[in-house]
């Protein structure tokens, strides 16, 4: 089975319960957000709709990022990079609770490239997931600039969904759910988002995801186009 979203509302909400089966919020990395919004969104919701929400980025991003000038939260010197710290726990534990007011199946944890492969990044992750509670929530995570034998080791240590773009390799998780993200098209490492994909890409998309589904999968678009990609898509994935 295979499920189509986007990375946000591409469109009206109420519209987009009607077009779509799953969405990734975006707004929980960014901000923190009230209850009653996301209680909302959840009664507003078809009962079978799925959301994944993005963790907070005080959990995954340094305060260097520029992520944070859009935030409506101060960083602190120990945020980030799935340290350790008061800080990162702090901001764990208000994701859950948002994860929880919207009745999200998945959460993602979406590292940047300067979470690099290296066994300080191991050890931190280590102490991490040992600390945090999980709840029942499934966690996929998404690494940038790792070898697939460092995925391989991460995903399999921390027992989280590798998330990828079936365009560049095939999931290297053994679980029963598959987690995509397709952000556009990529030019020497860059990811340029502003892309439409071709029929001829989304078929292989669709050929990949039927290949590879040992379960359910979950597709969400993240290219500039992505409300029209994800709706062609959900048509070719019916037919």
């Amino acid at each position: 089975m295979i499920n189509v979203g986007t990375c946000g509302f591409c469109e009206a909400r109420a519209k987009y319960f009607m077009n779509f089966d799953a969405v990734e919020v975006q707004q929980t990395f960014y901000r923190i957000l009230q209850e009653k919004t996301l209680k909302r969104w959840r009664k507003e919701a078809p009962e079978d709709f799925t959301f994944a929400i993005k963790a907070f980025q005080g959990v995954t991003h340094p305060p260097n990022s520029p992520t944070w000038r859009r935030s409506n939260v101060r960083p602190g010197k120990n945020v980030g990079l799935l340290k350790p710290t008061s800080e990162v726990l702090h901001f764990w534990r208000i994701t859950l609770k948002e994860a929880e007011a919207l009745g999200a199946r998945f959460i993602l944890i979406q590292l940047p490239k300067s979470f690099r492969e290296s066994e300080e990044s191991f050890d931190n992750a280590e102490k991490f997931f040992k600390m945090v509670e999980r709840k029942d929530f499934e966690i996929a995570v998404e690494l940038r600039g790792w070898s697939e034998r460092g995925i391989k080791r991460f995903v399999g240590e921390f027992n989280v969904i590798d998330v990828t773009d079936p365009l560049v390799r095939v999931p290297l998780h053994n679980g029963e759910t598959s987690y995509y993200r397709l952000h556009g098209r990529y030019e020497n490492g860059r990811i340029i988002y502003r892309h439409s994909y071709s029929d001829e890409e989304l078929e292989k998309i669709r050929e990949r995801v039927l290949g590879w589904n040992r379960g359910e999968s979950f597709v969400f678009f993240n290219n500039s186009d992505m409300c029209r990609d994800a709706k062609r898509f959900k048509v070719m994935v019916k037919e």
